[in-house]
């Protein structure tokens, strides 16, 4: 197949070629005039399944003859030949043997780091052991680095890297996935050497980035009919840039770096690598726009240089768009508006980005247009149901079970899926609607069995026997075995699927995300013997990273020409149209991970890679993709409210362009922009919701019949200021929803504290000398704690009341000279017979002194209202001093009233009596008897917040009301309910 000679066989491609077709076609050509059994006998070498896949798919287009043999670099180790190496340890084995290794450290030295980083540091460890074995470098030769440092974060590396040299012994039969693939290579290398074969071998489409994968490219160049095939090769680039690229240091993130290394340890010249075939990239001059843009630093002098010797940059980059969104949404959006296009015109769209997250917003655009993309990443299985449930299921052994825990899990789609998932979500809702009203906050199974009792559902006791077996009292804070760990937590989330009925595992482990989660766990019990005992959160976080790294494809079928793609799966792929998203610094390229072993100087004298690998191997990714036939290049300005930078290698072409005028630089990247900004403004008109008019101020007139006939004392206040909220809560029948998780509020600190100090006052009121601190403080102590299930919130209100506890009980004292508690929470209510209208109230404590007169105390948590708002607005004592004097409290009959006075309770405490003086009951009575008159009108409207006391208060049914569309200077909308 090839001219036998001494030098090193190498080709290349360039970048904007596609690589898999020209790789075949150069191999058809190349055995054109020979025998059918010739092409059998090539073996090509690939580095991924995907290339690999898609050579079969070329050839498969015809005509019909012998295939190569088509293998991967990680299939050399597959041959009865290479038998006697030993089968690599899974990675999760070693990653679990290093968690104990390093809780055994730790255990013995616990200032080295904290316990919560354990599976990180196994995780970050477990790496820098494979890139060792991967580049051939043994401990040893990190302990000869040259370290200056004396400040003991050298000496805490070597303690962790002590634990793991045995793992690098030369007689050590268990080794991982990297040792096991250098012992495989090098192995092959020593056979070739002794005997070269004969037949053509062909490694094609790897960068050689990692030691051991080079060295295999070295040996195969150089066999008799050996070759090696570089993907997106520079032919544009001079000889003295080459040369620059001697440092490691310097020239790492230089998309071209890794062949230059490559040549050298091949011992040829970049100039030796020859063109495979004839194929011409789509546009050979963009590439060599691209390739001057991208040379090393410094870079001004070769641009003032080079620059004018560029052909045709206009037509060059006529096929490139620069979208600059202003933030990441307006680029999702374009992005799925352009690829929406393509897909209408039959066109074969890629979206290629690191950026997950992106990739996700550019989906849920899409789908407005019903098309779903074929994403190679797939969803993380984590993310995916069977995902969630089990991580939710692995919670529950972590923390006590709270309302909001119970029902993300009652509410799975996973869920009771064994049978009678009607009722069981019918349950769930009931069950919801109690918990937010009522509570509580963390349910138990007495909490949970009191709320079933009573219940008319043949199904209710065995469902709620199931939540009690499954849900309840599972939080363990001790530390058990990982397999039992395991065992119970499946068994657990099978039972949770599964549901009341019967026994089985529901849908858990059905399709194809129920299938990869089943070997997730699978693996992890197999490996579970070297795991050692974790406690609950360990366990859960364990978890979690397992399933965080493996990845599950959508069941729905996607379009077949919109495609989204990873970096690596932009090399083996062709498309119409490439788009280049997310290409900001921290995105595209992502910054290098901080690496807790060793620095930049130190991995470089190690032999290690440094961390601008990646940054170089996306670089390359770029020259490549970027080379296509059509391309778009975006980036957003803003993202999560901050500026971004732009990508280097973008930011280097428009300075470059910008630098060329006299070429056509500037208006070439002007018409880039020019193209960006017309989809964005297209953007803008998808965004535009087009003209709707405002809501006008509602001032709803529904029927007399439907309007509320009893109202208590505390709601007229709100009827004074915001009439629509009672028209919506009374008329409509709207309540607020409770929240899931009940929080220690305004609401819940007002009940307690009326609780407690009516609980002191009956216990004082007869025995003056028992009125002290430190009986109120007892009260409080024990009422907060049935009451009061937040550690916090009753630590913080104990202290509230203990510093108003002396001023209570000193005017407390006063009150009882004055009068004598009589009643507590005493209800009361007065009629307007005229209106068929009743008022109600509920005293918090009636007090009776010697003449009979009544004194009427409400107690208030915040600051109580002032005199004048009590005369406008907030008329509660006025019209609990009314309905004293008509009608009365509980057994009391009609009553007079001496005073009624508001206990502040807040930071500053006070006493402020309401003003009967200037406003006697038979007054208030009369006006209010005026207002109730006035609803009663068919005419008269419940505007919404007719006199709000702050602007800015925010009221349960604004949004109803679609207030912001409106504002309180605009007059009210007075509608006819009963049209």
């Amino acid at each position: 197949m090839f001219e036998s000679g001494d030098s090193p066989r190498v080709f290349g491609l360039p970048p904007g070629v596609d690589f898999p077709r020209a790789l075949v076609e150069g191999l058809l050509a190349r055995h054109a005039d020979q025998p059918p059994e010739a092409l059998a006998r090539v073996r090509l070498i690939v580095n991924t399944k995907r290339m690999a896949r898609r050579i079969r798919d070329l050839f498969d287009q015809g005509p019909a003859l012998l295939l190569p043999q088509i293998s991967l670099v990680t299939d050399l180790g597959e041959g009865w030949d290479l038998g006697q190496i030993p089968d690599p340890v899974p990675s999760l084995r070693r990653r679990l043997e290093l968690v104990q290794l390093i809780t055994a450290l730790l255990d013995r030295q616990p200032d080295l780091a904290p316990r919560s980083a354990i599976f990180d540091l196994a995780d970050s460890l477990a790496a820098l052991m494979d890139e060792m074995h991967g580049e051939g470098v043994s401990p040893d030769v990190i302990d000869d680095l040259d370290v200056t440092d004396q400040s003991g974060h050298w000496a805490r590396i070597k303690s962790f890297l002590g634990i793991v040299r045995h793992y690098f012994d030369a007689g050590f039969d268990q080794p991982d996935v990297e040792t096991r693939q250098r012992r495989v290579i090098q192995r092959r290398i020593e056979q070739w050497q002794n005997d070269p074969p004969r037949h053509p071998i062909i490694i094609a489409g790897s960068t050689g980035s990692r030691g051991a994968t080079q060295l295999l490219m070295q040996a195969v160049a150089r066999l008799p009919q050996g070759a090696v095939i570089l993907p997106g090769f520079d032919f544009d680039m001079p000889d003295h840039v080459w040369t620059s690229l001697e440092n490691a240091m310097l020239s790492e993130d230089h998309p071209q770096y890794r062949f230059h290394r490559f040549a050298v340890g091949a011992g040829i010249a970049t100039s030796d690598i020859r063109p495979w075939g004839g194929d011409a990239p789509a546009n050979p001059n963009r590439n060599a726009i691209v390739s001057l843009a991208l040379r090393p630093a410094p870079v001004t002098d070769q641009w003032l240089r080079d620059g004018p010797k560029l052909f045709d940059i206009p037509g060059a980059l006529e096929k490139v768009t620069l979208l600059e969104a202003p933030s990441t949404r307006h680029e999702a959006l374009a992005i799925a508006m352009r690829l929406r296009h393509a897909a209408n015109e039959g066109k074969t769209a890629a979206l290629i980005t690191p950026d997950r997250m992106l990739t996700r917003q550019v989906t849920a655009a899409l789908d407005r247009w019903s098309i779903l993309p074929d994403d190679s990443a797939g969803e993380p299985l984590h993310l995916s149901p069977p995902g969630r449930l089990l991580r939710h299921v692995a919670d529950l052994f972590r923390h006590r079970l709270t309302a909001e825990a119970l029902l993300t899990l009652l509410k799975h789609p996973l869920t009771h899926r064994g049978g009678d998932r009607g009722d069981h979500l019918r349950l769930t809702r009931e069950l919801e609607l109690h918990l937010r009203r009522h509570g509580p906050p963390y349910p138990t199974a007495a909490s949970l069995r009191l709320w079933a009792e009573g219940r008319k559902d043949k199904m209710v006791t065995r469902w709620v026997d199931w939540l009690c077996a499954c849900f309840t009292d599972r939080d363990d804070s001790g530390t058990i075995s990982l397999a039992t760990r395991i065992e119970a937590h499946i068994t657990l989330a099978e039972k949770i699927a599964q549901g009341s009925n019967g026994e089985g595992s529901g849908t858990l482990w059905q399709k194809d995300a129920g299938q990869e989660a089943q070997r997730a766990i699978s693996e992890l019990s197999a490996e579970a013997d070297v795991g050692g005992s974790l406690n609950a959160a360990d366990y859960a976080s364990l978890f979690h990273k397992i399933l965080a790294a493996r990845e599950v494809r959508n069941p729905i079928e996607p379009h077949p020409n919109i495609l989204i793609w990873g970096t690596l799966e932009a090399r083996v792929q062709g498309a119409d149209l490439l788009i280049l998203a997310g290409l900001n610094e921290g995105s595209w390229p992502e910054a290098p991970k901080p690496d807790p072993w060793l620095n930049r100087t130190l991995r470089h004298q190690a032999g290690l890679l440094l961390p601008e690998r990646r940054i170089g191997l996306s670089a390359h990714d770029f020259q490549q993709a970027v080379a296509a036939p059509e391309v778009w290049l975006t980036r957003s300005v803003r993202s999560d409210d901050a500026e971004t930078v732009v990508s280097r290698w973008l930011n280097r072409m428009q300075n470059l362009l910008s630098g060329l005028p006299d070429q056509g630089g500037v208006a070439a990247l002007e018409d880039m922009r020019s193209r960006g900004r017309d989809w964005l403004q297209r953007v803008a008109q998808l965004e535009e919701p087009g003209y709707v008019p405002s809501a006008k101020r509602p001032a709803p007139c529904p029927p007399v019949a439907a309007r509320p006939t009893q109202l208590s004392v505390t709601e007229i206040k709100r009827l004074i200021r915001d009439p629509y909220a009672i028209y919506a809560r009374h008329i409509l029948g709207l309540r607020r929803l409770d929240p899931l998780m009940k929080q220690p509020d305004a609401l819940l600190r007002g009940t307690v504290l009326h609780e407690v100090l009516e609980c002191f006052v009956r216990e004082t009121c007869d025995d003056p000398a028992r009125c002290t601190k430190a009986l109120l403080l007892e009260k409080a102590v024990t009422i907060l704690a049935e009451n009061v299930p937040w550690a916090e919130a009753r630590a913080l209100w104990l202290s509230r009341l203990e510093r108003v506890a002396d001023w209570f009980i000193e005017h407390e004292i006063g009150r009882q000279v004055l009068a004598t508690p009589t009643a507590f929470e005493a209800k009361g209510k007065a009629g307007m017979p005229d209106l068929g209208f009743t008022l109600t109230a509920k005293a918090d404590r009636l007090d009776l002194d010697r003449y009979g007169t009544l004194h009427i105390y409400d107690y208030k948590t915040g600051q109580p209202p002032t005199k004048k708002e009590q005369k406008a607005f907030d008329k509660q004592l006025l019209l609990e001093a009314a309905i004293a004097e008509r009608e009365g409290f509980g057994d009391m009959g009609p009553t007079k009233v001496a005073r009624a006075v508001f206990i502040g309770l807040g930071s500053t405490p006070t006493e402020v009596e309401a003003p009967l003086e200037d406003e006697p009951p038979a007054r208030v009575w009369a006006e209010f008897h005026a207002l109730i008159s006035a609803y009663m009108d068919p005419s008269k409207g419940y505007i919404a917040r007719r006199a709000p006391r702050n602007s800015d208060d925010q009221g349960d049914y604004d949004q109803l009301a679609r207030f912001g569309e409106w504002d309180i200077t605009d007059m009210a909308d007075l509608t006819d309910m009963d049209e």
